[in-house]
């Protein structure tokens, strides 16, 4: 085994295909594959992800309810590359709901809050984690946190991780790398989730030099490298030797992103595992990843084969 993921806000991932999408209207999925029940949450894509690229993993966090069995028993069916090692919680785990619109290029997403945390919980999810880690070379730490929990878990999981001498990446939202940062308990990798707002450590991020900056001050904290979506295309990537954008060759169907940035992270995991270049390396490879991504509507994420077709479609420009 060599990756453990953790997600504690785990979803049943609802995907609906409605052309011409419009609120206040009723719609009808026109047939069943237009309409997809898949696990979620952004750790267990990422550990899906993995699979597909040869990747064994260890998924943890929370499951329970209906929702719960359902989510892990859809889970073990993906592949047996991944193992399951959720604590079970007696609230119903969320559902989340996508709808994408192929005809006008649009993805409406609608997330659920998640259920409440007992502190007996939070305990177990911890002596498991903790044991875990002797199983593992790499840890992916990545999405929401149940409203009943603080982005003290966060801390508590990274130090934990740090103090095994473990590699970490992270996609999450600012408001828990703000958290992070000013405990001084930073990530190796770090991808902020920007599907709600455009801020890194509590700045808002406008002009280029806004994402340049906020970014290096995560690599002077001890990061060997930050990934920023820059425009819907576009990323950042910024490392200890300075700052590049990279951007496709071709064009990129908006209604196709669901899961890119998890396909971003598990491709970044892949690339460190195998040795192959340095963090600004690992950071393109991801890219390249999520535009092979972008050439399928649904959720699924590329095989090896389908990622290396993108191999030279992208164009990276140094600006630091």
């Amino acid at each position: 085994m060599k990756v453990l993921t953790v997600t504690l806000n785990p979803a049943l991932d609802r995907i609906m295909f409605i052309e011409n999408f419009q609120i206040n209207k009723l719609h009808r999925v026109p047939s069943f594959d237009k309409s997809i029940l898949s696990p979620g949450g952004k750790g267990v894509n990422v550990s899906v992800a993995l699979a597909k690229l040869g990747i064994p993993s260890i998924a943890t966090g929370f499951l329970g309810g209906y929702m719960g069995r359902i989510l892990i028993e859809e889970l073990r069916k993906v592949s047996n590359l991944i193992t399951t090692n959720f604590v079970f919680i007696k609230d119903e785990t969320r559902e989340n709901i996508a709808i994408i619109d192929e005809e006008n290029h649009t993805i409406t997403e609608i997330n659920s809050p998640g259920p409440k945390i007992e502190e007996i919980d939070l305990e177990h999810l911890i002596r498991r984690y903790t044991m875990s880690l002797s199983r593992v070379e790499v840890v992916v730490i990545s999405g929401s946190i149940p409203e009943s929990l603080t982005s003290d878990v966060y801390v508590e999981l990274v130090k934990i991780a740090k103090e095994k001498g473990k590699t970490i990446f992270m996609e999450t939202r600012d408001k828990h790398i703000s958290v992070l940062y000013n405990k001084g308990v930073v990530p190796d990798f770090i991808k902020p989730d920007f599907r709600m707002e455009y801020s890194l450590l509590g700045k808002e991020l406008k002009e280029l030099d806004d994402f340049i900056s906020q970014s290096r001050k995560l690599i002077d904290a001890g990061a060997k490298l930050a990934v920023l979506s820059y425009q819907i295309d576009k990323d950042i990537i910024v490392v200890k030797d300075g700052a590049w954008i990279i951007k496709p060759k071709v064009g990129v169907d908006i209604s196709h992103v669901l899961g890119t940035g998890d396909t971003y992270t598990a491709a970044m995991v892949y690339r460190y595992l195998n040795g192959v270049g340095d963090a600004l390396d690992i950071g393109r490879y991801g890219y390249v990843a999520a535009l092979a991504k972008t050439k399928k509507a649904r959720k699924d994420p590329p095989t090896l084969e389908e990622i290396e077709e993108f191999a030279d479609k992208y164009v990276l420009e140094r600006v630091i």
